[in-house]
């Protein structure tokens, strides 16, 4: 039976764009781009074209702006003619079901191998102690630690900034409808802003005023191709994931919230702390950060982090935030809104397919009328 009072089921605005639902396609590395040169291809465009839905949001995986920022082997980039052509023919796609499309703009900073990006990995400061107790990273040879990295000097980040700034104007060669800042779980645009990795005493560094700098200069240059209202912001307030933490985190996230209010974003999307990474590290605890930061933003929000329909629902009709981001049932069900809608069950996701290099786990989960063909 149709949910017809579900709250995630009206329309919605996301800067100029009017979304038909809420239900939103989140970033999710998945490692299935062309290898070399980090292309998007023929297993990707059919991934992310079955998730397509009339008047609904996707967002790419994070995309990197640079070799030197891509931090994941087997993720995809927005530097090169190649790649801009590779997202072309997903975006057209997208566009062909009626659907949107941003493109998810990072760099991994500290948290990347040399054998991936092809250069020493950098960060704000160094972290002596980060290599033995950082997160593994993908490479060519499997799952291994990060090398050692290097702090960026002054003058550098300024080529930082050019290098999302370009990947911007890629991305709107290639057709996306906006652009997202990936400020989130550990990389290098959080490494800026929280003082466990920030240890800087420049302009990038001491004061939350000075950490949030990069941020804002970012959105800046990437507003300056696409306009302030196509760009959003994404964040991860409290987590600790890839050897993160701030001393006042919501002095400092509180701010990037405030500060927001003056650009006129697309969004902010809100990734909750009960989430680390992939793992749900708080059972049952609520929006938290985006019942907070709420408060504090007055444009559009998205939260992320772990939601089921009916938490979901809930969250959109109380006024918690106005669209809900799924990632690991948007792996497993293809028709995820059309499920929700309809109240059907979902297909349970396995985690041991979500970084590979094949179909597997990937584009052969059925949609609900196949998968009940199957057991008639």
């Amino acid at each position: 039976m149709t949910n017809v009072d579900n709250a995630l089921f009206t329309p919605v605005r996301i800067g100029p764009i009017t979304l038909a639902h809420r239900v939103v396609m989140a970033p999710m590395t998945r490692q299935r781009s062309q290898q070399p040169g980090a292309i998007p291809g023929a297993l990707q465009l059919k991934y992310y074209t079955q998730r397509a839905t009339e008047g609904g949001l996707i967002f790419t995986e994070g995309t990197a702006v640079s070799h030197g920022g891509l931090g994941i082997y087997g993720s995809p980039g927005l530097w090169t003619d190649v790649q801009i052509a590779g997202w072309k023919r997903i975006v057209d796609a997208i566009h062909a079901r009626g659907g949107y499309m941003f493109a998810q703009l990072w760099h991994a900073g500290r948290g990347a191998h040399i054998s991936t990006t092809g250069q020493t990995p950098v960060s704000p400061s160094v972290d002596p102690h980060y290599w033995a107790n950082a997160n593994p990273v993908s490479t060519a040879e499997g799952f291994i630690p990060p090398s050692p990295h290097r702090a960026l000097e002054t003058d550098e980040i300024a080529v930082i900034i050019e290098e999302f700034r370009a990947a911007a104007d890629n991305a709107q060669t290639a057709g996306f409808d906006g652009v997202e800042l990936h400020a989130a779980y550990g990389y290098l645009i959080d490494q800026f802003l929280q003082d466990g990795t920030n240890k800087r005493t420049d302009r990038y560094g001491g004061s939350i005023e000075n950490r949030t700098r990069l941020l804002f200069e970012l959105f800046e240059a990437v507003s300056s191709v696409w306009g302030a209202d196509r760009v959003g912001v994404r964040i991860a307030p409290s987590s600790h994931y890839n050897g993160m933490g701030d001393s006042d985190p919501q002095g400092l996230f509180g701010h990037v919230a405030t500060r927001l209010n003056d650009y006129g974003p697309a969004y902010l999307h809100v990734i909750e702390p009960r989430m680390q990474g992939i793992d749900l590290a708080v059972e049952g605890q609520g929006a938290v950060a985006t019942q907070q930061l709420r408060k504090l933003f007055g444009g559009t929000v998205i939260a992320a982090g772990a939601f089921e329909p009916d938490t979901a629902e809930r969250t959109v009709a109380d006024g918690d935030a106005d669209l809900i981001a799924f990632a690991r049932h948007f792996i497993s069900n293809p028709d995820l809104p059309e499920r929700i809608r309809l109240n059907l069950p979902l297909s349970p996701y396995d985690r041991s397919t979500f970084y590979a290099f094949d179909a597997h786990g990937y584009t052969d989960y059925p949609f609900y009328d196949e998968e009940k063909a199957a057991h008639a």
